[in-house]
Formats: structure tokens, C-alpha cells, sequence
């Protein structure tokens, strides 16, 4: 089934390839069997005991139209949480220690790459493009450093609006996300780490490992000043 929908999802997206999350979504479709008895996701899921799981990734508790949610979720959901891969990995470890009065009798799952793998999966049936790792849900930190003369350049922000066209055609110049991540007036230093990042494939994703790689530092560094000063 996960190699099915991997399928469907690279067919659809142009032949993006789905991002490691930090998790195996083949075993985590196995351990979804712990959840199925009040859940359901995919094409034909709907609500039963508990409600589907679809787009669950960056939305409020409590949202999915038509389910009665416990008075708990709602409260949370009135507070400001949302279902990010954090809060989400939160709640599978232990639900009742997140929202104290919530219905859901699970136990949690105490292993942590239990819950990645849970999670990669569930991710499948989510918000898209997948493949971004540091898009919302999961936003995949990376640990790289660049060398100080790269980080040094100064950008030319004129040039780097020349060179934006094929940036802006995904991301928003406004800052929108619509599931792409914004890169609206990110501070150069990380524009150009996360750039580099991909360019010595520290940081996988196909199309910026592509895009970077034939990206000078120098148009780098310009890409950077032009999308920290945009207004």
C-alpha cells in the first residue's frame, strides 16, 4: 500500500521524491495497526470511534468537520495548539500528559522511533510537497556549517532578484506557505547555510539539491541578500 501512494504522490508532484522525515513509513503503516480500531486514513478513511487522520499534519485539534471532539482537544485547540510533527510526537508518546482530558484511551508510544515511523507515515496522507525537509510538518533540522569566506560574501540583492525567478515559481514572495516553506526575509547567514546544505547534500531533496548545485557562492550570497531585504 505505502509503496502504491509513494507512487501516486511522485506522479502527482512531478516526480519529487519523498524526503526521510526521520521515520519509516512501511513500518509505520505496521504500528498504525495499533491505531486502527478508532481510526482510519487514506482515500476512503472517515470517522469512527475516533476521527480520520487526514491532513492531520498543521491543523487545529478538533477540526475535522462532522466529529464530536472532547471538550479537552477543544479547549487546546482554542489555546493556540496546533498538530505539528512536535506536538503530534507529544501526544502519540502520551496523550493524557498533552491534553489532560482527552477521550482517546491510548497508552502512548513510548519509543521514540516508534513514533517517527508512525509519524512518517501518517505524513504520507498529509499536507504536500513532502519532500521539503524543512517545510512544515516535520521541519528537519540540519546541523552544517559553512566555511567563514563563503559566509562572508556580500550579496547583491539587485542581482539576487534577477536570479529569483526560479526561486519565487515555488515560494511566495509575499511569505505565503500553502505547505512550501517561506524564505521571505530569512537572515542571509541562513539562507545561505541552508543553500550550501544542499548543495553538498547534507540536505536531501531533489530539486534544491539540483538548483543549488549550480548556484556560484557568489549568486548565493546575492540570492540571500535579495530575499532578506524583500519587503
Amino acid at each position: 500500500m505505502v509503496t502504491r501512494l509513494l507512487t501516486l504522490v511522485l506522479i502527482t508532484f512531478a516526480g519529487a521524491a519523498h524526503a526521510d522525515a526521520g521515520g519509516d513509513p512501511e513500518r509505520g503503516e505496521d504500528l498504525f495497526r495499533q491505531c486502527s480500531a478508532c481510526h482510519q486514513v487514506g482515500p476512503d478513511a472517515r470517522d469512527t470511534v475516533g476521527p480520520h487522520l487526514n491532513n492531520i499534519f498543521d491543523r487545529s485539534p478538533g477540526s475535522a468537520e462532522g466529529y464530536r471532539y472532547s471538550a479537552g482537544l477543544t479547549r487546546a485547540a482554542a489555546g493556540g495548539l496546533k498538530w505539528t510533527f512536535e506536538t503530534l510526537d507529544a501526544y502519540v508518546e502520551n496523550p493524557r500528559a498533552l491534553v489532560s482530558d482527552t477521550r482517546m484511551g491510548f497508552r502512548g508510544m513510548k519509543d521514540q522511533q516508534d513514533r517517527d515511523d508512525l509519524l512518517a507515515y501518517l505524513r504520507l496522507f498529509s499536507a504536500n510537497p513532502s519532500n521539503i525537509p524543512e517545510a512544515a510538518p516535520t521541519s528537519v533540522a540540519v546541523d552544517h556549517s559553512v566555511a567563514p569566506e563563503i559566509l562572508a560574501i556580500v550579496g547583491d540583492p539587485a542581482y539576487g532578484e534577477y536570479l529569483s525567478g526560479e526561486c519565487t515559481s515555488c515560494h511566495q514572495v509575499s511569505g505565503a506557505g500553502g505547505g512550501i516553506p517561506s524564505i521571505t526575509n530569512w537572515p542571509a547567514e541562513n539562507f545561505v547555510t541552508a543553500m550550501h546544505a544542499y548543495k553538498v547534500g547534507v540536505r536531501v531533496n531533489p530539486v534544491m539539491q539540483m538548483m543549488a548545485g549550480r548556484l556560484s557562492d557568489e549568486e548565493i550570497a546575492a540570492l540571500a541578500a535579495y530575499f532578506e531585504s524583500v519587503k
